[in-house]
């Protein structure tokens, strides 16, 4: 864990005293490196708990997350390259400094045993991403998608906080290993129903569950383009992660608190995918489908079966990897065109061919054509909700197709139909925009022929 937390902070001096000529160069290559260097997380291991020291570990369910937010991070870097031109190598070095601080703190949260230092890690990711949506942020909106982020996130994790406090009194530790060997018996009674909820509550809004969502488009809309890659490849992943560690805490969690969860989600992967149809605003669409698939992975983790588990963490890592190309693809549009309104941005394909085909790869994983490991995570999501009950493939069956209907409209948004008037020349793509997209697009590509390494699941 040390090998990949340590040369993750030295990136910080690294940051502060390159040279001005060769800021990128290095801490995109250093971040690289770490980023090859974490892949040795997904071998199979046998232990419950790898390489534990005494409060950190990796299991199966750790793993797939810890090395999507180490892969991240040099794509991040190189996605804010050209945001940033202009801007004096001061605030450069704050940029990617702020990037860069986020990590060891996603790092300890996804692989932290003991539930203080998760909580910890868990609300110290907020402080850098405030400062990236609040500082860097494109229209002067950005101030109360930054306030919308704060409170929502704090206020439900308050609770979250008393209930660990509880937990400690009652029992007398916080370690993972050891809640799971004494059973914390959070029965029916009100008490510890109350608690259930409370110990969920600040995970359903960061996943975010629909009803909890209304932080999540706006950071979005307003974030640069590392911040909406962030939030929407690893804070997101956050949220749910968070629901698999706690619901293995709880025991067979009592049906009151089952349904209205898993109802919610459902109706809200509904409910977003339709409002993804109406959306004008390209970064937005984005944002509203990630809360539709996060819906489904909230879904299958509240039901706590392997099965349902197993699909929920294949879905995060394809969403992850997803999303965050969508992103930085809404980005090189609106770089070129300086609007994010699809009507004003439409008809590229002619112009920037090889965009062209990555919008079209990025799109057909999104909604999930047959060799995608997105396929995998949903059929498997949809096989565990179908035996938890019938009539939810209704719900679950529309979803897929309102997604497949949202995606082929954003893809005729952007790339096809006549050139607006007003683009009368545009920049070509560069070299650095197409190794952006093919570093996403290659995971993914690869993890089809070994879905098995992100399952959470090894033989």
């Amino acid at each position: 864990m040390l090998k990949i937390i340590l040369p993750t902070i030295m990136l910080i001096p690294t940051t502060l005293l390159s040279p001005k000529k060769f800021l990128w160069t290095n801490t995109t290559t250093y971040s690289l490196l770490i980023a090859t260097l974490s892949l040795q997380w997904l071998l199979p291991s046998y232990y419950p708990h790898k390489n534990a020291t005494p409060w950190t570990g990796i299991d199966q369910i750790s793993s797939p997350l810890l090395v999507l937010s180490c892969w991240l991070l040099p794509l991040m870097i190189m996605a804010s390259q050209n945001h940033l031109q202009h801007e004096p190598s001061a605030r450069k070095r704050v940029f990617i400094t702020a990037l860069i601080t986020i990590q060891p703190f996603i790092l300890l949260a996804f692989s932290s045993t003991e539930l203080m230092l998760f909580y910890i890690s868990f609300e110290a990711t907020l402080i850098p991403t405030l400062i990236l949506i609040t500082r860097w942020g494109n229209q002067p909106e950005r101030l109360s998608a930054g306030i919308y982020l704060l409170f929502y996130t704090l206020i439900s994790s308050l609770p979250l906080l008393v209930v660990m406090l509880y937990l400690h009194m009652k029992i007398g530790t916080l370690h993972l290993t050891m809640l799971k060997l004494t059973h914390p018996a959070l029965n029916n009674s009100w008490t510890d129903l109350l608690s259930s909820l409370a110990l969920l509550m600040a995970f359903m809004v960061k996943a975010p569950l629909y009803g909890l969502h209304l932080w999540l488009p706006k950071a979005h809309v307003e974030a640069p383009i590392a911040g909406s890659m962030l939030l929407a490849a690893l804070l997101l992943k956050l949220g749910g992660y968070g629901i698999m560690r706690v619901t293995l805490l709880m025991g067979p969690v009592s049906n009151h608190l089952h349904y209205p969860f898993i109802t919610l989600a459902l109706w809200g992967a509904l409910m977003t995918s339709s409002i993804c149809l109406r959306q004008t605003d390209l970064k937005s669409l984005i944002a509203y489908s990630s809360v539709s698939h996060m819906g489904l992975v909230i879904a299958a983790s509240m039901i706590q079966t392997h099965w349902a588990f197993s699909g929920a963490m294949i879905l995060m890592i394809s969403h992850g990897l997803t999303s965050s190309m969508l992103f930085c693809l809404a980005n090189t549009n609106y770089e070129r065109t300086h609007s994010r309104i699809l009507v004003l941005t439409r008809g590229l394909q002619p112009l920037l061919p090889l965009m062209a085909t990555w919008w079209l790869l990025a799109n057909l994983t999104n909604m999930a054509l047959p060799p995608t490991t997105n396929l995998m995570a949903e059929l498997t999501i949809m096989i565990a909700l179908f035996n938890w009950s019938t009539p939810t493939i209704l719900l679950t069956g529309i979803a897929t197709l309102l997604t497949a209907s949202y995606t082929l409209f954003m893809l005729l948004m952007t790339q096809r139909g006549t050139l607006p008037t007003h683009i009368t020349s545009i920049q070509n793509s560069t070299t650095r925009e197409h190794l952006l997209m093919s570093l996403h697009i290659l995971p993914m590509l690869l993890l089809i022929l070994k879905p098995g390494l992100i399952s959470g699941v090894l033989s």
